[in-house]
């Protein structure tokens, strides 16, 4: 069923350094202390993400031991194609097909799972989490599915899962959250969490191309999988906003109530209106604590054109969060790739060896917050969801139709901060008009939307985006 391959890739001892310290120091200074026992590491999963985190980590060896006090040896990596990972690895590893080998290898310290899914990768995790072993995983899905079990199965064995690299990549937001604000009370986290759906905006922008070509030229760059949908419809920023969020406000993992809105339906024509009124539109993923309760929600968004999220670009990530001590704080870096998803399984494994000989309740949580003091909030509904709105409607008499449009608005008790209007790119016969509103109900414009659509000057269905002033 398997083959097996001696294991044991070491790195040089970071002690040399402290070695060479004594040479030039009084002899009585400095004793070094004895090695720690190296961390052994198995892996699940030899793919983009496998091959990025084995490659740094051997490559980097040196300086990671000098900065953790401990070696690290990957010991055993499971693997669907034996050959393939033979030409990928040196021999001191042993190669074997079945993963249940690794997770319940009584020598594996760590247990890195990067196999992604949400099915074969649940059970190894948990197996491994009941064998007494600690996770390192960059599968966002697998958390924000199955987050609430997993950790919860952590934290009665007493073993830590880490995953840093299943949110924004190479942005070590999650350390950011569990460690650097962890004397703030947050207020709102708001990102661009999905490299492919913000190459594609980009080159919307940019080239003026459609959502469809965008997408393919995506896809031939390597940006976008050959099915994107998980990406374009918004649902892999949603499992990466359950996660940040439950960091932010000490909330369980609640991936269902999230809602989810993609950039299928977004038309060049708003992103070109959007541009010229001094707007960018981005997909953001959105966390915020309000007086009802917890806004989570991931939609197209309109956003001021001087704003920092608004200068993100191509595949790149940024998270910003705004607490009450801190104040407003950003994170930026590469949304996806082989070594910048490695950068963060990595740092999760030096934070292991650093800690594994530390009390399990003096460990820095896994959510940010104690177990015993995750809280619910109630969610709020998206209709009850407050923001302002940009409105598209394609009018064949603007003197007709603008009056009729305006006291719809009012009747519905909507707001207009702005109002333009605009010829219209594929159709001489009509005017675009665009309306800007206050902030407002979704459920109030959506009532106006219902009447203004039957008017007989208004062509086709209301183009609505919403709008965030992130300050």
């Amino acid at each position: 069923m398997y083959q097996n391959r001696q294991a044991s890739f070491a790195v040089k001892s970071p002690f040399h350094a402290v070695a060479s310290l004594n040479a030039i120091a009084p002899a009585q200074a400095i004793t070094p202390l004895p090695a720690l026992a190296p961390l052994r590491v198995g892996m699940l999963g030899l793919g983009t993400v496998g091959i990025g985190t084995y490659t740094v980590l051997q490559r980097n060896a040196e300086v990671i031991a000098a900065r953790t006090g401990r070696c690290m040896e990957i010991t055993m990596v499971a693997v669907r194609n034996l050959q393939r990972a033979a030409d990928l690895v040196e021999d001191d590893v042993e190669l074997v097909d079945d993963p249940f080998l690794v997770v319940n290898h009584p020598d594996i310290d760590v247990v890195v799972e990067v196999i992604g899914g949400t099915t074969i990768a649940r059970d190894l995790v948990l197996r491994a989490i009941a064998n007494g072993k600690h996770v390192v995983t960059a599968n966002k899905a697998l958390l924000a599915v199955h987050g609430g079990e997993i950790f919860a199965a952590a934290q009665a064995r007493g073993v830590v899962v880490a995953y840093e690299g299943a949110v924004a990549v190479s942005i070590p937001i999650i350390k950011a959250l569990r460690e650097g604000l962890t004397a703030n009370r947050i207020e709102w986290i708001v990102g661009i969490i999905n490299g492919t759906t913000n190459y594609i905006l980009s080159e919307m922008k940019d080239q003026g191309v459609s959502f469809a070509d965008a997408l393919a030229d995506a896809q031939r760059k390597g940006y976008a999988e050959a099915d994107p949908a998980f990406d374009v419809e918004g649902v892999d920023a949603a499992h990466k906003l359950t996660l940040l969020a439950s960091n932010a406000f000490g909330v369980p993992i609640q991936f269902d109530k999230v809602h989810v809105e993609g950039i299928t339906q977004l038309d060049s024509v708003d992103i070109a209106f959007a541009e010229r009124l001094g707007y960018r539109v981005k997909l953001l993923g959105i966390a915020k604590r309000n007086a009802q309760g917890l806004e989570l929600r991931v939609h197209p968004t309109l956003v001021a054109a001087d704003h920092l999220l608004a200068q993100v670009n191509g595949s790149m990530n940024a998270v910003m969060v705004k607490s009450d001590a801190a104040g407003v704080t950003m994170y930026y870096g590469a949304g996806a790739g082989s070594e910048q998803t490695a950068s963060a399984v990595i740092a999760d494994l030096v934070d292991l060896a650093r800690s594994c000989g530390v009390v399990h309740r003096h460990r820095v949580p896994s959510l940010a917050f104690q177990h015993s003091a995750i809280v619910e909030l109630p969610v709020v509904a998206i209709g009850d969801v407050e923001t302002a709105y940009y409105l598209r409607l394609d009018v064949a008499s603007v003197s007709r139709t603008l009056p009729k449009v305006l006291g719809h608005l009012a009747d519905a008790g909507v707001r207009v901060q702005q109002v333009e209007v605009l010829e219209h790119p594929h159709d001489a016969e009509l005017k675009a008009v665009i309306v800007l509103t206050e902030r407002t109900q979704q459920c109030l414009l959506r009532a106006a939307i219902a009447h203004l659509e039957q008017l007989p000057t208004v062509m086709g269905f209301a183009k609505t985006i919403r709008m965030e002033r992130l300050t």
